[in-house]
């Protein structure tokens, strides 16, 4: 089996319809998961000892769980304040909990993220988690990802990066929401249409889409270096970025 097939086959045994209907919906989501998993593995390997790894927007466990098969180095604190999403991933993932490999945290990503010693933490991981934010709250987001990184740390985040021509962007977007709508109406899941077309409005908001150029010049703002922006899949990105070494 390839790669992708051999992942869709755990995901969907463990995260089950959860990931099965993202992976209709909305593919190039489930795939962002999994280049996550890989990008933190790679920086794994370049490293001895445990990790510490903090994952913003854990929601139902489908980064998590990513994170988890990428390598046995990572102690992972996975932070969503959506208890029902986090419920399902504590369910998912007891597994790796039981064995003091995962924790969860129920505050919002700034609230934690706030309450964790600087420089303690060698990844901060996450997928689909920051274009939820409005600017000005991400803003801060990031600045607190930068504080509590180790020198040398990295971050990690698949997510959709808003392309900068506009027009481009807007037939993206209206490519994608086709796909939604192709694939709900067959399976008959309005409701889950409606959440999604919804959602899309909130992501394409003035303050809240994030389009390449501002979001990678607001890391650098914040002191990150070595940004580099991969794996461009329509507006779906993937940013990895590291705290300078002292």
């Amino acid at each position: 089996m390839t790669d992708k097939v051999q992942f869709d086959a755990m995901f969907s045994g463990i995260i089950g319809q959860d990931y099965e209907l993202l992976n209709l919906i909305c593919p190039l989501a489930t795939k962002m998961s999994r280049l996550v998993g890989v990008a933190a593995s790679e920086y794994a390997a370049q490293t001895t000892g445990n990790l510490n790894v903090v994952e913003l927007g854990g929601g139902t466990g489908i980064t998590t769980l990513a994170l988890l098969t990428a390598s046995d180095k990572f102690n992972i604190l996975s932070i969503d304040n959506e208890p029902v999403m986090q419920d399902q991933a504590k369910k998912h993932l007891r597994k790796w909990a039981v064995e003091g490999k995962l924790a969860f945290c129920g505050d919002d990503a700034l609230t934690a993220l706030t309450n964790i010693a600087t420089g303690s933490v060698d990844i901060v991981a996450s997928a689909y988690t920051l274009h939820n934010f409005l600017d000005s709250y991400r803003e801060q987001v990031i600045q607190q990802i930068f504080r509590v990184l180790k020198p040398g740390g990295q971050f990690i985040n698949g997510d959709r990066y808003g392309l900068d021509d506009v027009s481009q962007h807007t037939r993206t977007i209206q490519q994608e929401v086709g796909g939604y709508f192709k694939v709900l109406t067959k399976l008959n899941k309005l409701d889950v249409l409606e959440h999604w077309i919804v959602h899309l409005f909130s992501d394409e908001s003035a303050n809240h889409v994030m389009r390449e150029t501002v979001a990678l010049n607001q890391l650098r703002d914040a002191g990150f270096s070595n940004i580099t922006l991969t794996n461009r899949l329509e507006v779906n990105a993937l940013v990895t970025t590291t705290k300078p070494s002292l």
